[in-house]
């Protein structure tokens, strides 16, 4: 829902995905309806193959929509080339996944600094860019080092100063959480906090209920559709005004 005067970053309208399988037409997405606001934490919940993941996949234009609009950070996805939304999603979305997907032949700074060169950004800047990220996530001492010399917990933050190497306006967290003790999530989460506070937009896929039940907004996705807010576990019910 709209909210004030924030501008929507992330509109999803009517959005169907069918994929064509051996057994026929397997519809995922059902006519979703998505608004999130510019600087919204946003939680996505549901159960293995509700259809979160492929939500999230539209949102960070990896996957396309059947029929539907998909709007992200002022750009319209649907009808964009693949070249042309690779570069897009390089410059705009950030993405950490469960399994980090470090390159493991490069260093932790050449990880975070990889997506500049991809999109061309920061020219000459680049090194101390990703030093300043590192420095974000409380991994500077480690900056020469590759992901195989670093723990689980220290990987995963170097994949989030990776995902926000060009300053994207969107940041997606798919299970981010869900290979950390609770230690390292718990550093991972307030990081996030602290990012939206400073106006990044995040949306985090997560089968943690607990962690979701932190989370300011909860959207859950049941059979390929949002669930209404009504009927959303109460446990999931965005935090209360101290």
């Amino acid at each position: 829902m709209s909210n004030g005067s924030k501008q929507p970053v992330i509109l999803l309208e009517n959005v169907e995905k069918v994929y064509k399988t051996k057994a026929g037409p397997l519809r995922v997405l059902k006519g979703v309806n998505l608004e999130i606001n510019e600087g919204e934490f946003v939680a996505v919940v549901g159960p293995s193959g509700s259809g979160k993941s492929t939500l999230i996949n539209m949102i960070t234009g990896i996957d396309r929509p059947t029929s539907g609009e998909v709007h992200v950070a002022g750009q319209r996805l649907t009808n964009m080339g693949e070249n042309a939304i690779a570069k897009w999603r390089g410059a705009n979305v950030g993405v950490v996944f469960q399994f980090f997907q470090l390159l493991p032949t490069l260093t932790v700074l050449e990880n975070v600094m990889m997506p500049m060169h991809y999109v061309g950004s920061y020219k000459g800047q680049r090194r101390e860019r990703a030093m300043e990220l590192l420095e974000l996530v409380d991994l500077p001492d480690v900056a020469n080092k590759y992901p195989s010399q670093i723990s689980g917990g220290q990987q995963q933050r170097a994949a989030i100063a990776r995902a926000l190497a060009n300053n994207p306006k969107v940041l997606v967290g798919d299970e981010p959480t869900g290979n950390l003790d609770m230690v390292s999530a718990g550093i991972m989460f307030a990081l996030f906090e602290d990012l939206v506070s400073q106006g990044t937009t995040i949306v985090m896929v997560t089968h943690d209920r607990d962690l979701a039940g932190q989370i300011p907004r909860v959207e859950e996705v049941r059979d390929g559709q949002i669930v209404p807010h009504e009927e959303v576990d109460e446990r999931l019910v965005a935090r209360s005004v101290e």
